[in-house]
């Protein structure tokens, strides 16, 4: 039990680690892959060009798949020596075995040595190694314009730290470490492994023969006869420096990797921004789930999640603004962690140096540090700001299309120490301004259009409406009058009375006809905005008897429902224009007249709303209106029993010029009923004259 904890705790220790405690006055550094290849070959074909020697040669690799590429080269290897063991964590028929050379399966799970590189070359003459463990994947690092891609995406750009040495002692160290590992996977070559020691004279120290022509050109003063190993070490024998030109080769290999290295870290930072970009512009033409495309605020709302998350943001925030605009409601925002949210917060844009300055030079601004910038601490209102939400680093970007400002994107820094944006993030948000700025004015476009649809479709209902009313309003009346006037005409003998028949029907008609034609032409004045108001302060009470004279003059052989109003006195007076007020009340009137028996009843009532409206209501008990059609029969030409269908005749443009008189003075009007034949009320609301409002209110009740 004893043996096994000792072995578990052995194979998890670094190599590295054990020789640099073992040797604390080494310095380790960084490497990349395909410089360790290039030292490796060159160390490879340092053995395969010996020509007596027979060193000893110890390969570590991390898997049996790098293996597998220098298999050949150690096939050749074993050529020149017997004294080759390779190390490998097994993957597929990998195993311990002696056929070409002394092959060692270690376990990848537990083993130290699947993280690291070694190669250690101990001759007679020479002694060099590579003992390295490779860094953590650098993928989580972020990333900025000098700093490198994940290591995992370009094998070659790996990085290791550990150090490679032609020093004598330190690879005959790293052996040493190498071989009792080997011991631990496979203790039967305990023989081979201890002949390797010896030759290290890492067991018991043994004479090797040295000639007196090698100590002489070592410049030694002993007899010419054999020393032994510690003599040669102590002679320099085994301590020969590298060739400068390996040196030279190596800082090449290394400048060349970075170089490699920064420009696949420009290229993935480019292939980044592209993907964010094409994200964002992917998310926004998908559309919603009905196919059309998004509303503006969801592009924002797209957008904003994508980029703040992109950038790893502590609050990343999208807005629509305008030139002319003195605040934005933010809505919008990405939110890190531990960040305060700024949703509904009302941000200042008049009088804002931040604001001022990008609309005059339509470009970013960056402020690396709030604390200290004089556009900030000399605005209270941006120094509240910074302050309250902890804003350090602060970097906007307007959205701008054709010179049209339609938005702004900020970026705030949230920590204890300033933050300088990266100038990959910087295009990264200017890509992606451009973007939402052009999926905004789409958006808009197609809102536009979609308008300007059913406004044609309004109007292609109005121009099958006309034709309606035309054959049937204005053809119908014409056909009487022609009929009566043909008679009269025709027989000179008619009766008196038969006459004035003819006459009186003529002029109904006629008049009929009249109010057809001014309908018209009111509507369409409204319609086009070439009415002049002449606003006044009015009293409801007045305006409500005009039009209740103007309809029992315009019926007066006819019986009309009961009538009734009910106008609190002390009522403040309204602000409308007097002669339309009285069209509003007259129409709503008529109509209330034209839909009630005589037997019925109509009220009329006027009160204060509650606010700065007064409401007035116009109800009667007759047919009534079923639930779904309170909103449409205010379209022009409604009618409820159809266009070629009036038994109460009209024109159908009444409740549509009442609409259009009450918008004019910033009122609304709608319409009540419980359905058919329970009775209907139409709601109007007039704004109160100011003055009238607090000097004529209604008493305390």
């Amino acid at each position: 039990m004893q043996r096994l904890t000792k072995t578990a705790m052995s194979i998890s220790n670094s190599l590295l680690s054990d020789l640099l405690q073992d040797l604390p006055q080494l310095r380790s550094q960084i490497y990349f892959k395909a410089s360790l290849t290039a030292l490796s070959h060159a160390m490879e074909d340092q053995v395969m060009a010996s020509a007596s020697e027979q060193p000893l040669l110890i390969a570590s690799f991390q898997s049996e798949r790098f293996y597998r590429q220098e298999a050949h080269r150690y096939r050749r290897l074993a050529e020149k020596s017997n004294q080759i063991y390779v190390l490998a964590a097994p993957e597929t028929d990998f195993t311990n075995s002696s056929d070409y050379y002394e092959t060692v399966a270690f376990d990848p799970e537990k083993d130290a040595l699947s993280h690291e590189w070694h190669l250690v070359v101990v001759a007679e003459n020479y002694a060099t190694c590579i003992v390295c463990r490779e860094r953590p994947d650098s993928s989580e690092r972020k990333h900025g314009p000098e700093q490198l891609p994940a290591m995992s995406e370009i094998d070659s750009a790996r990085q290791f730290e550990g150090l490679w040495s032609s020093d004598r002692n330190v690879s005959c160290k790293a052996a040493d470490l190498l071989l009792k590992r080997i011991l631990i996977y496979r203790p039967e070559l305990e023989t081979k492994v201890e002949q390797s020691r010896l030759y290290l004279g890492l067991s018991q120290p043994q004479a090797r023969k040295i000639t007196n022509r090698q100590a002489q050109k070592k410049g030694s003063s002993l007899p010419a006869k054999t020393i032994n190993r510690n003599d040669a070490v102590s002679l320099g024998f085994y301590n020969i420096d590298p060739d400068p030109f390996i040196e030279r080769l190596v800082t090449y290999l290394q400048a060349g990797q970075y170089k490699l290295l920064k420009a696949y870290g420009a290229i993935a930072s480019q292939e980044r921004k592209e993907r964010l970009v094409n994200s964002i512009t992917t998310s926004i033409r998908r559309g919603n789930h009905t196919g059309q495309p998004l509303h503006p605020q969801e592009i924002l709302k797209v957008a904003v999640q994508e980029l703040g998350q992109a950038l790893s943001a502590c609050r990343c925030l999208i807005y629509r603004a305008r030139i002319t605009d003195d605040t934005a409601t933010i809505s919008h925002e990405f939110l890190g962690s531990s960040v305060g949210s700024v949703v509904g917060q009302t941000w200042p844009l008049q009088n804002n140096p931040l604001f001022e300055e990008v609309v005059q030079q339509q470009e970013k601004i960056y402020i690396a540090d709030t604390q200290i910038d004089d556009r900030v601490t000399s605005t209270p209102l941006l120094a509240q700001l910074v302050r309250q939400f902890k804003i350090r680093s602060w970097f906007v970007m307007p959205i701008f299309y054709q010179g049209r400002l339609l938005g702004m994107v900020e970026l705030h820094h949230c920590g204890t120490e300033p933050y300088e944006w990266a100038a990959d993030e910087v295009g990264l948000v200017e890509a992606i301004a451009t973007q939402v700025g052009s999926a905004l004015i789409q958006a808009e476009a197609y809102a536009n259009l979609e308008d300007l649809n059913q406004q044609l479709e309004a109007l292609d209902r109005t121009r099958s409406n006309l034709i309606a009313i035309t054959g049937h309003e204005l053809r119908t009346p014409l056909s009487t009058i022609q009929v009566c006037l043909e008679s009269l005409a025709t027989e000179p003998d008619m009766p008196l009375e038969l006459r004035q028949v003819m006459l009186d029907t003529a002029l109904a008609d006629s008049e009929r006809m009249r109010k057809l034609v001014q309908d018209f032409l009111t509507l369409s004045n409204l319609e086009s905005g070439r009415v002049d108001w002449h606003p006044e302060a009015l009293p409801i009470e007045e305006c409500i008897d005009l039009a209740l004279s103007r309809i029992r003059t315009r019926a007066s052989n006819e019986a009309l429902p009961k009538i009734i109003t009910s106008v609190p006195q002390q009522l403040p007076l309204v602000k409308a224009d007097g002669d339309w007020l009285v069209e509003v009340i007259s129409k709503l009137l008529d109509n209330a007249c034209k839909f009630t028996p005589a037997q019925g009843q109509i009220s009329i009532d006027a009160d204060r709303d509650g606010g700065q409206m007064l409401e007035v209501s116009v109800a009667d008990t007759g047919r009534g209106i079923e639930p779904n059609r309170l909103e449409v029969v205010f379209d022009r030409f409604y009618q409820e029993e159809g266009a070629l269908r009036r038994t109460a005749g009209g024109t159908g443009l009444g409740l549509a010029i009442c609409r259009q008189i009450v918008n004019g003075w910033g009122g609304q009007i709608w319409a009540k009923s419980n359905g058919k034949d329970q009775g209907s009320s139409f709601h109007f609301t007039i704004p109160i004259a100011k003055s009238a409002s607090i000097g004529n209110s209604e008493p305390p009740r």
